[in-house]
């Protein structure tokens, strides 16, 4: 199904536009990661749908998608591994956290963590986008870390509001797609930079 959407949808752009070997291939993958993000995030809400819990996952979507911009993080390559880490990050954590309800105490030590987590392997680049560029790593570390601040203030001041306990799932989640034992789960290279002469 993928694959005749991205063979459908270049070669209809192929007829209005010519486009070098290079361009197709940005095309291909700009346009794998929307049809991913897209059938996932439909599955993602339905089951959250089912689960009576729909409102919480949006949130978390939003709060993690706006961290996530800047932290990057590992991209699977099968759609069914993106599925799986989804669905843990996205569904089993939050549903857990949700129902344990754990103290602002214990929250504030996740974000601690996951804070650390977030300074040693922010941002972390992919085999198919190597983050080049020294300063925009940086920046890009000191931003995600600016935003995980931020989300521990709030975490703070929502207390036991489930919004704290989205917030502590989020951070979760933004550590582990930033963490080299996630790409090693899933077989892939990190730190890709530095591959590049």
């Amino acid at each position: 199904m993928k694959e005749k959407f991205l063979d459908f949808t270049i070669n209809f752009l192929k007829q209005n536009n010519t486009y070098s070997e290079n361009e197709i291939k940005k095309l291909r993958y700009g346009l794998e990661g929307i049809y991913l993000t897209i059938t996932k995030t439909i599955v993602i809400l339905i089951i959250a749908l089912l689960l009576n819990f729909l409102k919480e996952i949006i949130i978390l979507l939003l709060l993690f998608n706006i961290i996530r911009y800047f932290s990057f993080g590992f991209h699977a390559e099968k759609s069914s591994e993106c599925l799986i880490l989804s669905i843990f990050n996205f569904l089993l954590v939050p549903y857990i956290f949700l129902k344990l309800n754990t103290s602002l105490f214990v929250n504030l030590i996740i974000c601690g963590i996951c804070l650390i987590l977030l300074l040693i392997f922010a941002p972390a680049d992919t085999p198919k986008r190597p983050l080049k560029n020294k300063k925009k790593r940086i920046i890009r570390k000191i931003i995600t870390l600016v935003i995980g601040f931020i989300y521990t203030c709030l975490v703070i001041i929502f207390k036991n509001n489930y919004i704290s306990q989205l917030l502590v799932c989020c951070l979760i989640a933004t550590a582990i797609v930033v963490n080299p034992l996630t790409y090693l789960l899933f077989g892939q290279t990190y730190n890709n930079y530095k591959k590049i002469n």
